[in-house]
């Protein structure tokens, strides 16, 4: 194409879907740019001088992530490091060259880390069984030694409102846990902080921001296109009610925000006798001779 032409092409007025999607782009942008910003203050998750890894796997929600961080830290007002991780599970027919070839255009740090977890899994997993568990706590493992090795200060997964509201009702149905996903998560070795900047982002804004951008999405084929798993479930429940009852799913995270433990039934959070509120860690009841399930942990890692 000569120059004469790419001028003229560039010069061309947009049709009108092209100008009601520049729109929509923009408006959804500033959208999860103020949800992004709104959670990193409120929850302190960036500072000064922090060394942030966006943990990436080729899904929406990461890419959307990476993109609002990138374009924040322009404007932030303290200076902080973004560097990018994906790590190649070795899942057959996994496009490797799709996210270095995205990154690199970029011009952002990356690292692709190679681990074949997909072999240990398949062959540890019975066929049928949810892999979530194991893949993740796998990643994880390697995730968090890596951001250690690398004087990583924070890791950025890429989970969000619903993401969280999902977990809340997990745990209560199948683990007897009042537990969602924290904003905020210091590891229990005290190495690693985990953070969800879009803790405050709604999955359908991500969704068609994703859609967009034409971020080249990488389907997940080990764990994401398992029917049967429980936060599928989930999922379909709150289509439901997002159609049938719109503003329940906005109303449900704004309890998850604002908790009582007086009004709740956990002696070790609050002291029904002296009528105070107590704080730490405690053990899990157990009340069942079924494996306690934890799905604040089990998904941890899936972006």
């Amino acid at each position: 194409m000569s120059e004469a032409m790419i001028a003229n092409a560039e010069q061309a007025p947009m049709s009108e879907q092209e100008r009601r999607q520049k729109l929509e782009l923009n408006k959804l942008q500033k959208r999860l740019r103020r949800d992004v910003g709104q959670a990193i203050a409120d929850f302190s998750m960036i500072e000064a001088g922090d060394k942030v890894m966006c943990c990436l796997s080729g899904g929406k929600d990461s890419y959307a992530m990476l993109d609002i961080l990138l374009n924040l830290q322009k404007s932030a007002p303290v200076r902080f490091e973004l560097i990018a991780v994906n790590l190649d599970q070795k899942q057959p027919g996994f496009p490797e060259e799709i996210l270095p070839e995205y990154l690199k255009s970029l011009g952002i740090e990356y690292h692709i880390i190679e681990k074949d977890t997909y072999s240990i899994v398949k062959e540890k997993v019975p066929e049928g069984k949810t892999t979530c568990g194991l893949c993740s706590r796998l990643r994880r493992g390697i995730l968090y030694n890596f951001a250690e090795e690398h004087g990583i200060t924070k890791i950025a997964l890429g989970h969000h409102r619903d993401d969280m509201l999902e977990t809340l009702f997990l745990n209560m149905f199948y683990g007897g846990k009042l537990k969602s996903m924290p904003p905020v998560l210091h590891s229990d070795d005290g190495r690693n902080t985990v953070i969800r900047p879009l803790a405050y982002a709604r999955e359908k804004d991500i969704a068609r921001y994703a859609g967009l951008r034409n971020f080249p999405i990488i389907p997940c084929n080990l764990c994401g296109s398992q029917e049967n798993l429980q936060r599928q479930v989930i999922k379909e429940m709150f289509q439901t009610w997002g159609k049938q009852h719109p503003g329940r799913l906005e109303t449900m995270f704004r309890a998850l925000c604002n908790v009582e433990p007086s009004h709740l039934a956990d002696p070790n959070l609050y002291d029904f006798k002296e009528g105070k509120r107590l704080g730490g860690k405690r053990q899990a009841v157990v009340q069942s001779a079924e494996p306690e399930q934890d799905f604040g942990r089990l998904d941890v890692l899936n972006l």
